[in-house]
């Protein structure tokens, strides 16, 4: 085996390959209609929301067991 089929083998095929799936990929991705873009929104809206009071609620117990430790 010769050093150009070497590096075809480990560089170029591998690119070429994925090339060919991403354009697959792209062929085959639809833009989402306007209700299922609402119910996208909606989860992740929910989904922020529910992570900043998980947020609050512990920096909330935070504070005052934190200033009974440090005894500020």
């Amino acid at each position: 085996m010769s050093e150009k089929e070497g590096f075809n083998e480990v560089l170029v095929e591998p690119l070429k390959q994925f090339a060919k799936d991403s354009v697959h990929l792209v062929k085959k991705c639809t833009k989402p209609d306007r209700k299922q873009f609402t119910t996208i929104a909606k989860a992740i809206g929910m989904g922020f929301l529910i992570m900043g009071f998980i947020g609050f609620f512990v920096k909330l117990i935070h504070i005052p067991i934190n200033n009974i430790l440090v005894g500020n």
